[in-house]
């Protein structure tokens, strides 16, 4: 991940440092944001929770991480891991299929940081920031630009994902039956087992 934030610098300079740094403490922060929230709520702290708190810290500083500094990345952090701890709980409300949390750390984690980065962005960090964020005092401007683009990404995807869908649910299926499902994907469809029982 911090090849990945970092290379989007496209150059070994002070940006490129300024992502890699952000990237390890937003992930550290919404570790323990994730943490504090998951301790409270069922009074234990899992290795699951840490886990999954990094990587929505990692997923939410993405979008950010070359155009923040100072404090920035941390508070991204606890709010990404706070966030998406707390969006974790609707998947049971909303009875999704999402056994790796994809949707609660992954597309609630890259809202966050696409949204945040409107709060935060420092051109003193990166001179392609044209507009300062809001905290900075630039105003609401960029802060709205990330709210519509993220709104936008989030309607393309959506629909490019649901005709992907429909093609392959039209052609080899989507489902496979209950008792592959029981067996498992691993053997039923692959032959094999992951992990030794």
């Amino acid at each position: 991940w911090a090849g990945f934030n970092a290379g989007s610098a496209l150059a070994a300079n002070g940006v490129a440092a300024q992502a890699i740094m952000n990237t390890f403490l937003a992930a550290s922060a919404a570790m323990l944001g994730w943490l504090a929230v998951e301790r409270i709520k069922s009074r234990h702290a899992t290795t699951l929770g840490a886990a999954s708190g990094a990587v929505a810290g990692l997923v939410a500083i993405t979008p950010c991480a070359g155009f923040v500094g100072g404090m920035a990345p941390i508070y991204i952090g606890i709010i990404a891991g706070v966030v998406c701890y707390l969006a974790l709980s609707l998947k049971q409300v909303l009875r999704l299929d999402d056994s790796l949390d994809v949707i609660a750390v992954h597309l609630v984690g890259g809202l966050v940081g696409s949204i945040l980065l409107g709060l935060f962005a420092d051109s003193t960090i990166n001179s392609l920031v044209a507009n300062e964020g809001t905290f900075l005092g630039g105003g609401a401007d960029l802060l709205f630009d990330q709210i519509v683009g993220s709104a936008i990404t989030l309607a393309y995807s959506f629909v490019a994902s649901f005709i992907i869908a429909k093609v392959l649910d039209v052609t080899i299926g989507l489902r496979v039956d209950s008792s592959e499902e029981d067996e498992g994907l691993d053997l039923s469809q692959h032959a094999e087992a992951a992990y030794a029982a």
